[in-house]
């Protein structure tokens, strides 16, 4: 008999079931949105929602216990300083289920399970927005070092230089080609 024997098993040993939860609820954590299947989803959502409620206390010894799940010290504080007070006035139910669809090679069902307050998305596309303008700022300076040579070049060497130059250039390649020499066969 099943008497006060809660949790699935998903045909896995203690060890391996209880790491398995500890890495999915850190990944969970640290993307606030992960995809599994609904068995691993809806077990998942047992152990996320008590981690949350200790980082609401944020008092050292929640931290402590919080550990014994989130062992990523920065995913941990991620937990205490954001992920806590944005949930402190909610009395529970901090994860969503979304059934999304079944997996081509099992047939097994697929779930998103992500938090239900999660962070806005503009902070993210605001801290890439100045490393788009630094992207787009060094190839404004590659063209004018390119001038700057095809310049030089130009005014060392006449047309006439340059298609010489070209002919050599191809010639390269093929002369490399027909200098490698064939592998010895050990025999």
């Amino acid at each position: 008999m099943k008497h006060r024997v809660a949790g699935r098993r998903l045909d896995r040993t203690t060890e391996h079931r209880t790491a398995m939860f500890r890495n999915m609820v850190t990944s969970l954590l640290r993307h606030e949105q992960i995809e599994t299947t609904t068995p691993k989803a809806k077990e998942l959502r047992r152990i996320a929602d008590k981690v949350i409620t200790l980082a609401k206390r944020a008092s050292p010894h929640a931290r402590r216990q919080a550990y014994r799940q989130v062992r990523d010290v920065e995913v941990l504080n991620k937990l205490f300083e954001t992920i806590g007070p944005r949930f402190a006035s909610r009395p529970g139910g901090y994860t969503r289920l979304t059934r999304v669809r079944r997996r081509p090679g099992d047939n097994a069902e697929m779930a998103i399970i992500e938090l239900t307050e999660r962070a806005p998305p503009e902070a993210p596309a605001g801290e890439k927005a100045p490393a788009k303008a630094e992207k787009a700022a060094k190839p404004e300076k590659a063209p004018a070092r390119a001038e700057k040579a095809a310049a030089k070049g130009k005014a060392a060497a006449g047309p006439a230089d340059e298609k010489a130059g070209k002919a050599e250039k191809a010639g390269k390649p093929e002369k490399a080609k027909a200098e490698k020499k064939p592998k010895k066969d050990k025999a």
